[in-house]
Order: structure tokens, then C-alpha cells, then sequence
């Protein structure tokens, strides 16, 4: 076995998205040579080409069209937005092309101990790999392995759905059209993010939800979510099931109980599964779950010796600064550096209007944990920034531990939710009580504010409070 700490150690990769990146530059870094082997047309993974990136500048689109709708002010006009889906779509595009460029392909160009191998790879032995290229099948043999295949959508069995020219989420954000009617199947992240950006940007909605929104957080995020997007118009249908499809050439026919729903376009938003099944993971001793999620413990390690992995293709959060992280810490570990990932102080963003953020455990989380715990709840019409601007919906909650008074979790339903969680995420990292929080002091008028003043909730009432009282 090559030594840990040799320049000529070999790495390979599965994948090309930003764990898979992270784990290269760091590699380099520390002396490796590395070959990464992408399956697909692109470089980059999910989050610049199919995922955040051009989702969050669609949903950034459709937010300034409905504020043009919607402006608050009293002497201000509203505006009906003039919208041409195929340009935004090229230009959401061109600058993931960019993006990809800059982010990507010139690490690739300017990095000699990187190699970027075009091919689909599978598992022939431990630490061994075949590689299908166009000119046929190449062998590797590294010292460590990371994989770092990602996700594709997961698409449910309904009858009559194969065969039908539904959507995905990537080929809706493609699609360079805003259609009439659209039906969303699907109650999580990325139904809710693009059910309202195709609301907003013209279409008439209609969500199809199993059970409730964003069934595995706060029951209160979700059904605060719930109704402003019903106040936006959007058809929120909850426990509701489609038990058909069809589809005439023009129009879907989606079958829900007695009712049928029509639309000129589909959207599945149900999920995602791990891309492993073509890895034969058997073949390497590497352990997954029953949906074929790769196992791993806090160091990125599998239950193969040398073989690492990260991103959406293992059980952890799907989120890319969780892949990204996980790459470099992998990285470290193929190296002998001990370097672990801490998800105790993970934040999460849902970018809906108002956003959702979360960090760290929930009241019921906690609770399940044998956890006594204590927790506030403040509506944003007390945040001095919300009533600034005229826009008091949602709300905070923090969730401390009883004995300590050290935070452990929050809650936010709000605009700019994404811009606040970071704050309560560091409060945890850092082992703050609600006290300390309370009495920082934060800029005026800002809506992370609200953390403060739902931390001075657990000791008095703010609504006594002048504006900017310390």
C-alpha cells in the first residue's frame, strides 16, 4: 500500500460535482495524484448545472416579477411584468456556463495533478475500477477511492406515468416555457421552491402533497408556508395521492379519488435517489442502505477500507456545502489527517417566499433525545425591519436546552430566513446561552434582529420593549 504521506499517492474520483472537487484540490494540495471520472456531458454536478445555481436565479426571477405585482407602499405603482420564459432561459444558461467554466474546468486545466477521465465506472474488485470509455474499457488501481456520483431524481410508480413527457425538475427550469396550468407532484424542497416560481412567473398551480409541506420539519413551517402560498393562489392539495396519469399528446390528465385534474404540464418533485446502482458496490465490500445510499461514518469512511465517499450519493443531508465539506475532510482522512464532519450545527434553507431556514434540533427533535428543553416563539410583527417594510409574515423559533439555557436549534420562517440561520448556527457551534444572545447587540433596523429579540422572549415581553431597546 502506498504510504499515506507519499506525493505519488493516487486518488481516484466518482463524480465531478463539488465533493468530488473539494476532495481533488485539497488532494493536490497535500501531494496526490488525482483522476477523476465524470459519466456525463458536463463537469460540475448538480449544484452549478442543474440545481442551485439556476434554480436559485429562477426563483430570484419570479420574486421581482411578483413584487412588481405587489408593491406595499402607498404612492408607489404596481406593474404587470413583461416575461419572456425562453430569454430568462438562456440567460440562466449562459451563466451556469460560466459558472462551470470558472468554478470548474479551469481548476481541471490549471491543475496538473488532476485528471479528468470521460467514462462510467464500476467497482471490479476492492479498490479497483473499470472505466467504459469511448475507446473502450480502462482499469485503475488507486490507493484511495472517493465516490461522488450524486443523485437523480426519483420518480414514483404511478400508473400511466412511464411513457409520459413529464417533468423533472431539471427539464423544467430547461423547458424555456411557463405553461398555462402546471401540476406539481411532490411536498418537499424543490416542489415548493418551483411550484411557486411557476406560479409567479405565470402559471396557474396545483400541488399534489402525500401527506403535509415539508413533511420532516416543525409541522408550524410547513403549514405557515402552506397558507401564503394558497394566498398566492396556488392549489395546495394535502394527503392527496394521484392514482393515474395520462396524457393525450397536448394535455395530462392526472387522476386524483373521483376528480380529474388537467394541465399542460407535469412536474415530479418527489425526491432523489443516489446514482449507485450501476457502481456495483457489492463488488468493493461497500455497504448502502435499501435505496442505495453508501454508508459512512464521520470521516467519510465506508465499510471498505481506502474508500471514502460524500454528497447525495451516501445517507447524508443532500445539501452541496455538506458534499463540499465532506470532499475535503475525506481528502484529509486518505492522508492520515484526522478531520471529521460535525452536522451538529448544519443550517438549511428552502428558498420560497417567505424562506425557510432551520438549524440544529427542533423541539420535538430534542425531546426524542431525552432532552428537557425550553422554546420561544416570535411572530416577525414584532421585528422592527419587518414592519419597515411592510412585511410582517412568518415567524422565529429557538429551542434551548432547559438546564443549560444553551441554544440548540431554530426555526425561522421569514423573508431572508437564509441570511439569519447563520447567526443561530454559530450560536450553537459555540455553545451560547439564549442570555448571551439576548444581549448582543445587532444593527438597526436588520431582520436578524429577531434573533435577539426572540431571545430576550424567554425572559420578558418585547412587545413592551421601545424599538431598539438594549
Amino acid at each position: 500500500m502506498t504510504d499515506a504521506t507519499s506525493e505519488t499517492l493516487h486518488i481516484a474520483i466518482i463524480g465531478s460535482g463539488s465533493g468530488a472537487f473539494a476532495c481533488a484540490i485539497r488532494a493536490a494540495e497535500l501531494g496526490a495524484r488525482v483522476t477523476m471520472v465524470e459519466r456525463g456531458e458536463v463537469i460540475g454536478g448538480t449544484c452549478v448545472n442543474v440545481g442551485c445555481v439556476p434554480s436559485k436565479i429562477m426563483i430570484r426571477t419570479a420574486q421581482l416579477a411578483h413584487d412588481r405585482r405587489h408593491v406595499p407602499f402607498e404612492g408607489l405603482n404596481t406593474a404587470e411584468a413583461d416575461i419572456d420564459p425562453l430569454r430568462l432561459m438562456q440567460q440562466r444558461e449562459r451563466r451556469v456556463a460560466e459558472l462551470r467554466q470558472s468554478k470548474y474546468q479551469r481548476i481541471i486545466d490549471e491543475q496538473d495533478a488532476i485528471t479528468l477521465l470521460r467514462g462510467e465506472a464500476w467497482f471490479d474488485g476492492p479498490k479497483s475500477l473499470t472505466v467504459r470509455t469511448d475507446h473502450g474499457d480502462q482499469h485503475i488501481a488507486p490507493d484511495r477511492i472517493l465516490i461522488a456520483s450524486g443523485a437523480s431524481p426519483a420518480i414514483p410508480s404511478i400508473k400511466g406515468l412511464p411513457g409520459t413527457p413529464f417533468w423533472t425538475s431539471t427539464q423544467a427550469m430547461r423547458s424555456g416555457e411557463c405553461p398555462p396550468r402546471l401540476i406539481v407532484i411532490g411536498g418537499s424542497v424543490v416542489a415548493v421552491e418551483q411550484a411557486q416560481a411557476f406560479a409567479r412567473l405565470g402559471s396557474q398551480v396545483t400541488m399534489l402533497v402525500r401527506s403535509r409541506l415539508l413533511s420532516s420539519e416543525d409541522p408550524a413551517l410547513g403549514d405557515g408556508l402552506c397558507a401564503y402560498l394558497r394566498g398566492e393562489g396556488i392549489d395546495v392539495c394535502l394527503d392527496t395521492t394521484a392514482s393515474s396519469i395520462a396524457h393525450d399528446g397536448a394535455l395530462f390528465t392526472v387522476n386524483v379519488g373521483d376528480e380529474a385534474l388537467v394541465a399542460e404540464r407535469l412536474l415530479i418533485a418527489t425526491g432523489r435517489r443516489p446514482n449507485t446502482e450501476v457502481l456495483r458496490l457489492g463488488a468493493a465490500g461497500v455497504e448502502s442502505d435499501r435505496t442505495g445510499a453508501i454508508l459512512v461514518d464521520e470521516r467519510l469512511r465506508t465499510s471498505a477500507p481506502d474508500i471514502y465517499a460524500t454528497g447525495d450519493c451516501t445517507t447524508l443531508p443532500q445539501f452541496v456545502y455538506v458534499a463540499a465539506a465532506g470532499g475535503t475532510r475525506a481528502a484529509d482522512a486518505m492522508h492520515g489527517i484526522a478531520s471529521t464532519l460535525d452536522l451538529s450545527a448544519m443550517p438549511a434553507v428552502i428558498f420560497t417566499d417567505p424562506q425557510v431556514a432551520t438549524v440544529g434540533l427542533s423541539e420535538t427533535q430534542a425531546e426524542q433525545q431525552g432532552l428537557e428543553v425550553d422554546s420561544r416563539r416570535l411572530e416577525m410583527d414584532q421585528v422592527p425591519r419587518a414592519l419597515a417594510n411592510f412585511d410582517e409574515r412568518g415567524f422565529i423559533k429557538l429551542v434551548i436546552d432547559a438546564e443549560s439555557r444553551v441554544l440548540i436549534g431554530a426555526q425561522i420562517l421569514a423573508p431572508e430566513a437564509g441570511e439569519i440561520i447563520q447567526i443561530a448556527a454559530l450560536a450553537i457551534s459555540q455553545r451560547l446561552t439564549v442570555e448571551q444572545l439576548a444581549g448582543m447587540l445587532f444593527p438597526y433596523l436588520v431582520y436578524a434582529e429577531a434573533i435577539k429579540l426572540c431571545a430576550q422572549t424567554f425572559q420578558r415581553d418585547v412587545s413592551q420593549l421601545s424599538c431598539c431597546a438594549g
